[in-house]
């Protein structure tokens, strides 16, 4: 089975935060982990042919599927179960609507949550969910 893969900005506190949040939710360790800026993150952007500079996107990679934005947003939300799955009943809204709204709070982010000099570094227990090119067969 193909792990199900959240790139994120590792310099927002936002997304640290929702990462956090997907961790200590996340019972099954269904998700694994990789900051855009980072080497794997970069390698994933350049399989699925996006934008290796656009660090706005929260991308949900499972397998040869890859969903941005509100979409991996309710997708990851939906993948936790229990009470945070009923969040995923957004998907009706139309995505232009969803990304719009999505759009305006990752232009602001900065601003609003502040920003890390550099990429979250997991801490050994948590090392094993976050992505590592070191062999193929992980990816």
């Amino acid at each position: 089975m193909n792990p199900k893969i959240i790139l994120f900005d590792g310099v927002c506190n936002l997304c640290n935060g929702a990462i956090n949040f997907v961790i200590d939710h996340d019972k099954n360790a269904r998700f694994k982990f990789a900051a855009l800026q980072s080497e794997e993150g970069q390698q994933f952007l350049e399989k699925h042919d996006l934008d290796k500079n656009d660090f706005d996107s929260f991308v949900l990679v499972e397998g040869d599927k890859v969903s941005q934005r509100s979409t991996a947003a309710l997708k990851v939300a939906k993948g936790l179960g229990g009470f945070w799955s009923i969040l995923y009943a957004f998907i009706i809204v139309p995505r232009p609507i969803r990304d719009f709204v999505y759009k305006v709070i990752a232009k602001n982010r900065y601003k609003w949550f502040g920003k890390r000099d550099a990429c979250r570094l997991p801490t050994p227990e948590l090392k094993e969910r976050f992505v590592s090119y070191d062999s193929p067969s992980k990816a």
